[in-house]
């Protein structure tokens, strides 16, 4: 009788059909994605897709117009330049007043650091990386790319703050302090928000009227602004600093007006935005150059 079970094929000739299994799965794999190239730029913008855009020019205002915040530009500039040098630094939240210059500063101390590496014939300059709030949960993925790179990297998230549903300040909190990696030696993290907690209030009352353990909740929460080393408060301007950060804009791009005029102008153009901030101020500055008919260049 004879046995029906057809004999096992061997392995030499199984071999030519796994080659061509293997050939054909490997054109149809995507190509490797190329790693970034940091001489690009000094300034790039993390994308939801998994990569750094160059940012050639970057919109930024001189240190040196940025009045009324001293002490902050002061402590932001020497914590960023001891990270530049390789010296522990802490990550900062710069939080408070609209308009008061929180991202324009970063990007102004950025620049300043740059030019004194450079004066110092340092050829290694220090990076700085957006990432857009609605991206934050791809801060990891930017952290892997960023950790065996020899330069030092500032990245950089604007008006940082999260609703009631919203959970990805978890993925914030283990890439800043607390994942088993923890925050790579050659990366450090500024936000600006309008809050210091980063939570508005009435979520954090919520949390506190309808969870079992209120404190827990809470806690849990605002546990991420202690991720921060440096918290930076920003307020309200004076009118005697909201006037002189006209002067010093007028003075910056030679605009001539006469000086009664020219107070009383910016006085009007604050009370009638219920303002008064840097913000305020160079968008009048926008629009006496516009009605005089010159460029700020």
């Amino acid at each position: 009788m004879t046995d029906p079970t057809p004999p096992s094929p061997s392995e030499t000739d199984l071999l030519p059909v796994l080659l061509r299994i293997a050939a054909a799965l490997e054109r149809s794999a995507p190509p490797a994605r190329p790693g970034p190239d940091f001489a690009a730029a000094d300034a790039f913008v993390w994308q939801p897709e998994g990569r750094l855009q160059p940012v050639p020019r970057v919109n930024r205002v001189e240190m040196g117009l940025l009045r009324g915040i001293d002490r902050m530009r002061d402590i932001l500039f020497d914590n960023t330049e001891r990270f530049a040098r390789g010296l522990p630094a802490n990550n900062a939240l710069l939080w408070g007043a609209r308009g008061m210059g929180k991202s324009s500063l970063v990007k102004a101390v950025h620049a300043e650091i740059n030019a004194k590496l450079d004066a110092l014939s340092i050829k290694r300059p220090l990076k700085l990386v957006e990432i857009h709030r609605e991206d934050i949960e791809g801060l990891p993925a930017l952290m892997g790319w960023l950790r065996p790179d020899p330069h030092r990297f500032v990245v950089f998230c604007d008006d940082l703050s999260f609703d009631a549903e919203d959970t990805s300040y978890k993925s914030l909190k283990a890439a800043l302090d607390g994942g088993i990696e923890g925050r790579p030696d050659n990366v450090i993290f500024y936000a600006t928000s309008n809050r210091r907690h980063l939570l508005p209030r009435d979520m954090m009352e919520n949390e506190r009227s309808t969870a079992i353990n209120p404190g827990e909740a809470v806690e849990e929460k605002v546990s991420l602004s202690d991720r921060f080393g440096l918290w930076l408060g920003f307020h309200k301007c004076t009118q005697d600093e909201y006037l002189a950060m006209i002067d010093a804009y007028v003075a910056r791009y030679g605009l001539t007006l006469e000086p009664e005029r020219l107070r009383a102008e910016a006085l009007e153009w604050s009370t009638t935005r219920g303002a008064r901030s840097g913000r305020t101020a160079f968008q009048y500055i926008q629009d006496l150059a516009g009605r005089l008919g010159q460029r700020l260049d």
